[in-house]
């Protein structure tokens, strides 16, 4: 089976083509080689797309739900076939570490495979009506066409939980993929698409800059909703310009977060620092639901800190070719400058520095803060690096109130051995998403996925999902004659 080539193009209509716009440059992460060079795609490349997907959806949407899965369970097969290549491009193109590229593989193949789902659970209804002889009809139908905005993080991810129940649902879908992950959020869902058969302009994906092609990507007539993943910053932008078109669009958008862990005092220890570990460095804390903070009750925090620190000392970091690697480089040179300034930061405003270490290339070694002000820039910042600030609470309460004192709401964990007590913070705590004895690092096909304050708006995943890309159309059939003219005196 020979390799994927072309994915250094875009890909519009079905056909495979070098852009015409500014030269993006594809940069490995593990030591700034260039990985390849192309031009984007243009505002033209944006219109014919979305015709060429507006004229496929028509039939793909028509199609029995039984034709859609069976294409999907395709799609399946396809990346399973794939997925050492698929893997491969992850660590070289996000400078993922083998265990992160192998768990985002089977994240995003399990959503294919959930794709031959979706298109059995649409439901209609029929409304009760006291008009004598009319039927009121509740219909779901495919939105029509979806404006797909990916980000660099988790890109295989984070585009196919949107691209697959879209798809599986009756919906176009045009992608345009974060310049950091031209392929892996992008070029590499055609290629995937294009070998399992689906219909030509189903899919396009067109990369290119937000300057250049984000607002006519979601201002365009043609789709009908936008789904964004991303910073909060570009997610209000987003919002604002889907309200901003000509046709208002409704937007899923999953933005940034400031998530934290609450380890409460008759916490596991063992258990809670191993999963704080996980849950705070996976990627390198590069995951918008990462633990950015974590807060432990007062009884447990020096033995917590004491043993967070020794755990971490023992993770593999910088080596490629080992697959248990744990902390890879950060992905770009910018994101490298804007973490190291946040860890002088931190140093200035007084916290102390438990661990550290000297970078090698982007490699960031873990780095873990203690005696933080509630004000440290830490504690404020969504980190997005490999960097642990541990905060002592008082006591549950106080761990509430330091959980909440962010105006992000996404994820959050809470470990004690009473789940009473743990289901009891956990409800007080503001997020869309919190796991109980488990850090906050969790997706799922069938759950709901979503933040609340400037974490975002709507829900991915499952019911949600066909809430999201299926418009719910009302049609009632007036069985026999009514009568229209009426006296006022008869109501």
């Amino acid at each position: 089976m020979a390799k994927y080539e072309n994915l250094n193009r875009i890909f519009v209509g079905g056909e495979w083509r070098q852009g015409s716009g500014d030269t993006l440059t594809n940069i490995c992460p593990w030591d700034e080689s260039t990985i390849f060079e192309m031009p984007a795609a243009t505002q033209d490349d944006v219109n014919e797309a979305y015709e060429k997907a507006a004229e496929a959806q028509v039939e793909w949407g028509a199609m029995p739900p039984s034709a859609r899965a069976a294409t999907m369970v395709k799609i399946a097969e396809v990346m399973d076939a794939r997925k050492d290549e698929i893997a491969e491009w992850i660590v070289r193109e996000v400078g993922g570490t083998k265990v992160k590229a192998a768990l985002e593989m089977m994240l995003c193949t399990d959503f294919a495979r959930k794709g031959g789902v979706w298109p059995f659970m649409v439901e209609g209804a029929i409304m009760p009506e006291d008009i004598p002889g009319k039927e009121s009809r509740v219909y779901r139908q495919p939105a029509g066409v979806v404006a797909l905005i990916s980000p660099w993080n988790f890109p295989l991810q984070l585009t196919a939980r949107s691209l697959f129940p879209a798809l599986s649902l009756g919906n176009a879908v045009v992608i345009k993929p974060a310049s950091d992950s031209i392929v892996t959020g992008g070029t590499i869902f055609a290629a995937v698409c294009e070998e399992a058969g689906l219909p030509e302009g189903l899919v396009s994906v067109l990369p290119g800059s937000g300057s250049d092609i984000g607002d006519a990507l979601i201002s365009h007539d043609i789709p009908s909703v936008v789904s964004f993943t991303g910073s909060t910053k570009v997610g209000r932008g987003v919002g604002k310009a889907a309200l901003d078109a000509n046709l208002i669009k409704p937007v899923e958008l999953e933005l940034g977060g400031n998530s934290p862990i609450v380890v409460l005092d008759d916490a596991d220890l063992d258990y809670a620092v191993e999963a704080s570990v996980w849950g705070k460095f996976m990627h390198q804390g590069q995951i918008c639901m990462i633990a950015n903070r974590i807060i432990v009750e007062d009884g447990l925090y020096d033995r917590f800190v004491e043993a967070f620190v020794e755990r971490v000392k023992k993770l593999p970091v910088g080596e490629r070719d080992n697959p248990e690697c744990f902390i890879g480089p950060i992905v770009n040179r910018d994101q490298f400058d804007s973490i190291t300034d946040l860890i002088a930061r931190a140093k200035d405003q007084g916290g102390t520095c438990a661990l550290g270490g000297e970078s090698d290339g982007l490699v960031i070694p873990p780095h873990i803060f203690t005696d933080l002000d509630d004000d440290n820039c830490l504690n404020k910042t969504e980190i997005f690096g490999p960097v642990a600030p541990i905060a002592r609470a008082r006591d549950a309460d106080d761990a509430v109130r330091m959980a909440n004192d962010t105006t992000y709401g996404l994820s959050a964990a809470v470990f004690s051995e009473d789940e009473g007590r743990a289901l009891k913070v956990a409800k007080r705590i503001q997020s869309g998403v919190c796991h109980i004895n488990d850090q906050p690092v969790n997706d799922s096909p069938f759950s709901p996925f979503g933040g609340v304050k400037n974490s975002g708006i709507g829900r991915f995943n499952g019911h949600w999902a066909i809430e999201a890309f299926t418009t719910t159309r009302w049609i009632s059939v007036q069985h026999e004659k009514r009568d229209f003219f009426f006296s006022a005196d008869d109501v």
